[in-house]
Order: structure tokens, then sequence, then C-alpha cells
């Protein structure tokens, strides 16, 4: 099992933020629902260790 990375990983965190916005403009909020969807099951086959993934869920959900 990999560990699931907590401190800050990516070298230009704002950057990605900016196209993560970017890729919402337009979309009603149904649709951008969607797309938040999308890549969470894009980025969770990306993962591919379901250990990882349900401790992200877990941690996700604490803090909410």
């Amino acid at each position: 099992m990999a560990d699931l990375i907590l401190s800050p990983n990516l070298p230009r965190p704002d950057e990605f933020y900016a196209n993560l916005i970017a890729a919402h403009e337009g979309l009603t909020d149904d649709e951008s629902a969607a797309l938040n969807a999308r890549l969470i099951l894009i980025l969770a086959n990306h993962i591919g260790d379901s250990e990882v993934l349900e401790e992200a869920l877990r941690i996700a959900r604490s803090e909410a």
C-alpha cells in the first residue's frame, strides 16, 4: 500500500486551481457536479490503490 500524501505536492498549485475553475466556467450546477464526479473517478482509477482511496475518503469525510 502506498501512503496518502497530505503535504503540498503540486509544483504549481495556483495554476492547477485556475485550470480547475476554468473547466467549470459556463456549466450549470449539475454539469459542474458531473465534471467533479468524472474527475474524481479518473484520478481514483489513476491511483488504483483501494486502501489509499479509502483513507482519502475517510479524511475528506472527517473534514466536512
